[in-house]
């Protein structure tokens, strides 16, 4: 809104952070932003997803920057204690916290008095694992498949899954409350995203912990939620284009992206070039998804321009499907009940 506001009254900054998708798509067709059509290394260093979440018709508006990403965060010495391993599936994700609970131990320290959390957190960060990747994202955005065909359901059936291993009275645990949870060691676990990687190493907990990728259901390939979050884009009217467009340019080499990376640990940038970060904590997040298919959070790209949007939708079914007052597959009906109503694409399966 502060943004909004000194751009329409002509004293907006020359350069200035873009949020991916609906919002900066926003800014850009209302004239604020710059094109970037021609910059040097954009179309050279990302992927056509990366640009797509700063991009109009076809045109860039901003250089994609940050990025986030989604995973699980355990306790080593919990794991070691128990002679567990890091699942490779999600039926094994299950086999682990079914032995932490009967060790005593809360497998997963999440829960949903902040409602947000269940699903931007846990239910965004298990989706594309049970759905596909950004190309099957599409195909439910072209409306090729409805929104509660079987895979949908499955991921619901996922979050139901997990249910019986979140904290008693998990309604009542808050996010900070999760995340001390897991600093203390009485859970073993913990959905979370790459921002709290600083937050967690200076709070120095007295045991070895790490991260690893939110397995994909057996016969499936894991996908990693790595969300870009925030780009960079020129003022349309700034006095200093040229001077912005160099430093756009330089912002799109590896030299940058080191120093993002590095700087800002947990955040992340979206060059396809890899890279090896400083901070190990930061690094070990940065590596689940190399050589994994990656995709935005589900509902950011096309389903939160519309009301009921995607976002309230799938946060209302997920938070029902933990509490056990919808089915997996009446969750699905909801996601798809719910989009049909303005979703042009989905509307062809409305019964």
């Amino acid at each position: 809104a502060v943004l909004r506001t000194q751009l329409t009254g002509g004293t907006g900054p020359d350069l200035m952070y873009v949020r991916s998708f609906k919002v900066g798509q926003d800014l850009f067709a209302e004239g604020y932003l710059e094109p970037l059509t021609d910059l040097a290394g954009l179309e050279e260093n990302y992927s056509e997803g990366s640009l797509a979440a700063w991009g109009l018709d076809g045109v860039s508006f901003a250089v994609p920057f940050i990025a986030v990403s989604h995973g699980i965060y355990y306790n080593v010495d919990l794991f070691n204690k128990h002679n567990l391993e890091i699942p490779q599936t999600w039926e094994e994700l299950l086999q682990v916290a079914e032995t932490l609970q009967a060790a005593g131990v809360i497998p997963f320290s999440n829960g949903s008095k902040d409602e947000w959390d269940m699903n931007e957190i846990v239910f965004m960060n298990l989706l594309p694992d049970f759905v596909g990747g950004r190309e099957a994202r599409l195909e439910y955005e072209r409306g090729e498949v409805p929104f509660n065909d079987d895979k949908m359901v499955a991921a619901f059936q996922a979050l139901q899954d997990i249910a019986p291993y979140l904290p008693q009275g998990q309604e009542g645990v808050s996010y900070y409350d999760a995340q001390q949870l897991f600093l203390l060691g009485r859970a073993a676990m913990f959905f979370g995203g790459s921002w709290d990687v600083a937050f967690f190493v200076s709070s120095e907990p007295d045991f070895e912990w790490s991260v690893f990728a939110t397995p994909a259901p057996a016969g499936r390939s894991t996908v990693v939620t790595f969300h870009p979050d925030a780009g960079l884009g020129l003022n349309s009217a700034s006095p200093h284009k040229e001077a912005g467009l160099t430093f756009l340019s330089w912002l799109t080499t590896v030299e940058a992206a080191k120093i993002l990376a590095d700087e800002l640990p947990g955040f992340y940038p979206l060059n396809e070039t890899s890279i090896t970060l400083q901070d190990k904590h930061a690094n070990d997040f940065y590596a689940l998804h190399e050589g994994k298919d990656v995709d935005a959070r589900f509902v950011w790209p096309e389903l939160q321009s519309g009301e009921p949007d995607g976002y309230l939708l799938t946060q209302t079914a997920a938070l029902a499907v933990v509490k056990g007052s919808m089915t997996p597959q009446e969750a699905a009906d909801y996601l798809q009940e719910g989009l049909e109503t303005w979703f042009t694409p989905t509307q062809k399966f409305k019964k």
